[in-house]
């Protein structure tokens, strides 16, 4: 198969041409000339635009002086993770004299002790 020469000229070759259809206005229905455009050019916006503050989503940050956490909250959590921990070991060391040899109620206590130490520093400033 040899290759076929086409007489120079702008644009395809005549045969090829009539296959490929071309537009011939760049304006839509309507006389919108680009995609969300309107006629008149204006960009078609529902309605107007609103900052955070006009709209009511806005909440202010809290200033540093008032998220201190007051000095006694740090050893609260400590006392708390570190007594859950203790009541668990003591409850299977068999020597809480209030509580029989490996009593669930021990691990209750000290798992109740754990997740409130936890919770508590996640609120800590």
């Amino acid at each position: 198969m040899g290759r076929r020469s086409y007489p120079p000229g702008p644009g395809p070759p005549p045969a090829v041409a009539n296959l490929c259809p071309v537009a011939t206005s760049t304006k839509g229905p309507g006389g919108a000339s680009r995609k969300g455009k309107s006629a008149s050019g204006r960009a078609s916006k529902i309605g107007r635009y609103k900052t955070a503050e006009e709209s009511g989503r806005y909440t202010a940050p809290i200033p540093k002086s008032v998220r201190h956490s007051p000095p006694w909250f740090g050893a609260l959590i400590l006392v708390l993770l570190i007594g859950g921990v203790a009541v668990i070991t003591v409850n299977y060391l068999a020597h809480l004299p209030f509580m029989a040899h490996g009593s669930p109620w021990g691990l209750v206590v000290g798992l109740a002790m754990i997740f409130v130490g936890f919770l508590l520093a996640t609120k800590y400033h």
